[in-house]
């Protein structure tokens, strides 16, 4: 799985590893925007945090849909992400720190088989 695939599409399954490093460049990116965005109060450095947020926002969604599909989850589960307190630490807990299933799942391969 490529880049591309793991931070902009739905489809498939990472292990834990692949998820922190995808997150990991999540939040570096955010925050670069973030202070591109403070330091130039302009139509430019506004366009560029929206157009940053969107994209890391979109990419966190996929990378969070594959864990849950590594976990042999539907990808809906990420919607959880939203109830205060106890969203965000069940998706840490999830996504973060649970292995996913051995063997093949109805989501594909196991992406720690070799």
């Amino acid at each position: 799985m490529g880049w591309g695939d793991l931070m902009f599409r739905f489809e498939g399954r990472i292990g834990r590893a692949r998820f922190w490093t995808g997150y990991v460049y999540v939040i570096v990116i955010l925050i670069v925007v973030t202070a591109y965005g403070l330091a130039n109060r302009s139509a430019q450095g506004y366009a560029v945090f929206a157009v940053g947020y969107v994209v890391t926002f979109w990419s966190s969604l996929a990378l969070y849909v594959k864990r849950f599909h590594d976990r042999d989850k539907s990808g809906w589960w990420a919607v959880i992400g939203l109830v205060p307190v106890i969203g965000p630490i069940w998706m840490t807990i999830e996504h973060g720190f649970l292995p996913g299933t051995r063997g093949p799942n109805q989501y594909g391969a196991d992406p720690l088989a070799s």
